[in-house]
């Protein structure tokens, strides 16, 4: 056997053990594994391509909504519940990126300490990253890594950016939006954006004045829509999650969420238009690096003057670099 050749059967079977390890739930693998795709080191590709056959069996469940509704507490005292039901759990907690330093600031895995020493959980803090929709895109391959590694279910908890949640009702198969009795007077106002995804409505901290009126506008935005035999209505329920009050009534109205989607064939249909999403998502990350790469970003640069200086339009300009692209692509 040649060097080349046994160097390329040297990173192979580091591969095959290093899989091996994920699908075994070896956290330190998981662990390594998912700093790879978070910070998009070279491996990544590689590492989710190669463990995406092991997914498709954790069921997804993504829990959003406004700052200070008690995600957090909501999400741990859910996983406690799921973990006396002898299941085991997988969560990623999606924390505001720090305008300086771009880090998570990492207070989910504070607040989550006590399920976070349980051997059947695995808890991952990620920054939003700029990502509009308050889910980090990588947030998405993580998902399928802790699938892989045989979490049984994983819970996407996003920062709550208001009317740009729509990334999570594409990653979950069942979404929650969290409010709070304060979230009446503006039910209506979120109700194009963050309220459009909800396969279950949670009014939180409902011990507090208030509850009544937010469970009130949220049924009279039902009321509005349109719904057939076939549509899912969405429940609405009410808890106070620091007291582990509600907990086990929203759990079972996950999984009768779910008997609903494979009841009525929405199962498969759903998760085929969130890979359909994503997809093209990857696909236009891959062309966009490649448009950008040295020459394009020359041109591009070379052009401005004329903009400016000569009054020749922006599309002027980007019709030339799409071209020169498309020469490139020929040659």
């Amino acid at each position: 056997m040649s060097e080349v050749a046994f160097n390329k059967f040297k990173i192979i079977m580091y591969d095959f053990q290093f899989i091996s390890k994920i699908v075994n739930k070896d956290k330190r693998a998981v662990a390594r594994a998912i700093t790879y795709v978070e910070s998009e080191y070279k491996e990544s590709e590689s590492i989710l391509k190669s463990s995406f056959s092991f997914t498709g069996n954790a069921y997804r469940i993504g829990i959003t909504g406004p700052p200070g509704a008690g995600k957090s507490t909501l999400t741990n005292q859910l996983c406690k519940h799921i973990r006396r039901l002898g299941k085991t759990v997988g969560i990623i907690a999606v924390d505001p990126t720090s305008p300086f330093t771009g880090g998570a600031l990492l207070g989910d895995r504070v607040r989550m300490a006590e399920v976070g020493n349980d051997e059947g959980v695995f808890i991952r803090s990620m920054a939003t990253r700029g990502s509009l929709g308050g889910l980090s895109r990588k947030a998405v391959d993580v998902a399928d890594i802790l699938d892989a590694a045989g979490y049984d279910f994983i819970l996407l908890e996003t920062v709550g950016v208001g009317q740009s949640e729509l990334d999570i009702a594409k990653a979950a198969d069942t979404t929650i939006v969290v409010l709070v009795p304060e979230s009446g007077d503006s039910v209506q106002a979120m109700k194009a954006g963050l309220m459009e995804i909800a396969d279950i409505y949670l009014v939180n901290k409902s011990d507090r004045p208030g509850s009544d009126q937010a469970v009130s506008a949220l049924k009279t935005i039902l009321m509005m829509k349109n719904h057939d035999v076939n549509t899912w209505l969405p429940t609405i329920l009410k808890s106070v999650a620091v007291e582990n009050k509600g907990i086990k009534e929203i759990f079972d109205e996950v999984t009768r969420h779910h008997n609903y989607l494979l009841e009525k064939n929405y199962f498969r249909s759903r998760r085929e238009r969130r890979y359909k999403s994503r997809i093209k998502k990857i696909v236009e990350s891959k062309i966009i690096h490649e448009l950008w790469k040295d020459e394009n970003e020359i041109l591009l640069d070379s052009s401005l003057e004329k903009v400016v200086t000569d009054k020749v339009s922006p599309y002027q300009i980007a019709d030339e670099i799409i071209a020169n692209f498309k020469q490139r692509l020929t040659d």
